[in-house]
């Protein structure tokens, strides 16, 4: 896969003008916070804010500091006050109230600390994939291992057979997981293409390839698809901020399949680009009302639904994404709902 990775960060270089509101600052918050190694800026939010998804409020863009939008361990984050409203001002490298000027930094961008831990998305930035239906079923396949094994593993060569891109060399081994279906229209939103490994395609005969596993997450098998490696711009580097149009949508599944999910959990969302949804949105859960008897009237009656999380969205696809849960204030489950903070 040829792809660029654009950074684990989250740029802070705007205050957002459509909340006037003056943000709610933690009891215990310090004044001033000195950057360390393994903190991410969601972590760093948690210190001074009570909802630490508003951290773009509290960024105060400083011009003196180049790339005021990457933060680095050692850095002096300071608050104070400008026009009543809360905001942190960057020191680089700094501790104690010093004066800024001009200067040059040459840390390197991949050691500034990111917006969320990245090892909780990464795989899903680089492999798995939700494609349309039809498209597994219409690609190669996994015949057998060599001399007719019919289980291979990284380092075996493996025989598929199928139409194989003439300019691809490099191939991903999918196995069909589940279809994502829109609970409200039924619809088929997307397959999960559940990732097993990495190929590269050495030679092909008529529509019989042969191929090296370079990479395996689990036992490669026989009927398993081969799609070509995509060539795309992976992005890590989040602006977050709420959809620019309403969204009302669901959760849909959660990895691993738990029953209930939590903080830092990976979920699929049942909107996509098709939407409106970007990588970094914002996005608001809601659990269901309970419905409840009424006892004078004895009739049946739904309570509101409540927010109980919230969610960042790292990975677009056509009708499907992918989300982060940030903060979960009570157990979330599928079928909850999702809907701008």
């Amino acid at each position: 896969m040829k792809k660029l990775l654009l950074g684990g960060l989250l740029a802070l270089a705007m205050v957002f003008a459509a909340h006037a509101d003056v943000l709610a600052l933690k009891g215990d918050h310090p004044d001033t916070y000195v950057v360390k190694k393994g903190d991410t800026l969601w972590d760093i939010s948690n210190v001074f804010l009570k909802d630490p998804w508003r951290w773009p409020q509290l960024w105060h863009v400083n011009p003196q500091v180049k790339d005021p939008n990457l933060i680095y361990p050692g850095d002096t984050l300071n608050l104070v006050y400008i026009n009543g409203q809360p905001q942190l001002v960057l020191n680089r490298g700094r501790s104690g109230d010093v004066k800024l000027s001009p200067e040059i930094r040459a840390t390197a961008i991949e050691r500034a600390i990111p917006a969320i831990p990245l090892e909780a998305i990464n795989s899903f930035l680089t492999r798995g994939r939700i494609v349309q239906p039809g498209v597994l079923d219409s690609a190669a396949y996994v015949l057998s291992g060599k001399e007719g094994h019919i289980i291979g593993g990284a380092g075996d060569e493996i025989y598929a057979r199928g139409s194989f891109d003439p300019n691809s060399t490099s191939y991903g081994i999918f196995r069909k997981g589940d279809a994502f279906i829109d609970p409200d229209t039924k619809e088929v939103l997307g397959i999960d293409a559940v990732d097993i490994g990495l190929a590269k395609l050495l030679g092909s005969e008529k529509d019989v390839g042969t191929l090296a596993l370079n990479r395996s997450t689990q036992e490669v098998r026989r009927g398993d698809r081969l799609l070509p490696e995509e060539e795309r711009r992976i992005t890590a580097n989040f602006f977050p901020s709420a959809p620019e149009q309403d969204i009302k949508g669901k959760l849909l599944a959660v990895e691993g399949g738990v029953s209930q999910i939590g903080n830092m959990n990976v979920v699929v969302l049942s909107k996509g680009a098709r939407e409106g949804i970007k990588e970094g949105d914002l996005l608001a859960i809601y659990k269901t009302g309970e419905t409840i008897n009424d006892p004078v009237t004895n009739d049946a009656v739904k309570t509101p639904d409540f927010r109980a999380g919230l969610l960042m969205v790292f990975r677009v696809f056509d009708k499907v994404s992918y989300g982060l849960v940030l903060r979960a204030e009570r157990p979330l489950r599928v079928g909850d709902s999702v809907r701008n903070p």
